[in-house]
């Protein structure tokens, strides 16, 4: 991120996903990285709305009960006065929760988006390396993507000393198998839905659609209902949740080739999720055999490092990251306006 050049408020910022949300009060210290001066998780189910969060926010926090400017990184999209997001426990309109909160500013930008710009601000220490890869030296866009309550992904791109940022869609497009199991896993969930979508396999419960189909095929009854009882179920010896797992493994090795290769990604970050409950299984997957299995691009995707995040604040960082960088664009308007301005003037 580029150094903010004005003087910047104190603002919450704020990643709110299907499951949980993140919200914390920060501020850009003098070398223009974010400092995060107070920071709470919350669960979603247990709030009737985003808006009480935030109030829960704010009366545990008295001391930034005044913050009127907010910056919150979302699952789904903003459609005029709305979040379009169907993994949302709750529906979330702009200008309530403006008009509720009595804020000057509300900005309100992708997860993945957030993420991406986040990626920007992580220490050496705050990634895992999952595969092998070479670092290039030479800026090139970079891809983040995090299977959880869906699937989540962006392209991230240095232009001028600041980051580009192209959200995605990404676990909305088509499912495409990559084996004959996986080919009847696809006509088991098609028989459920005609549009089978990646994050239908690939997310929380794109692992237990993954348990259910293979069940269904091998002839079991299905009895596990939540990712970490597949998982735990896996670690134990369950031979369908096993392979459910390192299905899901493969998988996400899989679309990760095709987004790197679309986005002629240099390195990929993984933001949380389910991942960090699957490291073991992963180390013995198809994972990179399946990412990089991608015909002719497989020489380019050999070098292409994919590494685990492991900061849970990164998405309110990101947020931050944004606020801030747009932060500039504006306050570098407004000079522009009034100078303007001032010369028609004389």
């Amino acid at each position: 991120m580029a150094q903010t050049a004005f003087s910047a408020p104190v603002f919450i910022a704020a990643d709110v996903g299907g499951t949980n949300a993140r919200i914390g009060v920060v501020r850009v210290d003098g070398d223009g990285s974010v400092a995060v001066l107070a920071y709470r998780k919350y669960s979603c189910g247990d709030y009737p709305s985003l808006t009480a969060i935030l109030r829960d926010f704010l009366a545990t926090h008295a001391a930034y009960a005044g913050i009127d400017r907010m910056a919150i990184a979302s699952a789904g999209v903003v459609l005029d006065d709305e979040v379009i997001n169907s993994n949302l426990p709750w529906h979330i309109s702009l200008s309530e929760m403006r008009r509720e909160l009595q804020l000057r500013e509300l900005h309100v930008i992708n997860d993945f988006a957030a993420a991406a710009h986040g990626v920007q601000s992580l220490a050496p220490g705050e990634s895992r390396l999952l595969t092998p890869g070479i670092p290039t030296a030479e800026p090139g866009p970079v891809l983040v993507i995090g299977p959880g309550t869906g699937l989540g992904a962006a392209i991230c791109i240095p232009h001028r000393g600041e980051t580009v940022v192209l959200p995605t869609e990404a676990g909305m497009t088509a499912f495409a198998p990559g084996s004959d199991t996986e080919i009847d896993i696809l006509r088991w969930l098609r028989r459920r839905s005609a549009h089978v979508s990646t994050e239908q396999l690939l997310s929380g419960p794109g692992l237990v659609n993954l348990h259910d189909a293979l069940c269904a095929i091998r002839g079991s009854a299905s009895m596990l209902r939540a990712p970490a009882a597949i998982t735990d179920a896996a670690r134990h010896g369950d031979a369908i949740a096993r392979e459910a797992v390192l299905t899901f493994c493969g998988l996400l090795g899989s679309v990760i080739g095709d987004l790197a290769v679309t986005g002629s990604a240099r390195e990929v970050f993984i933001a949380g999720g389910i991942v960090p409950q699957l490291l073991d299984f992963i180390a013995t997957s198809d994972f990179h055999s399946r990412m990089v299995d991608k015909g002719a691009m497989r020489a380019v995707l050999e070098r292409v490092p994919v590494r685990l995040i492991e900061n849970e604040k990164l998405g309110v960082i990101g947020a931050a990251n944004w606020f801030l960088q747009h932060l500039d664009h504006r306050q570098e308007a407004g000079l522009s306006n009034a100078a303007h301005d001032h010369s028609s003037a004389a």
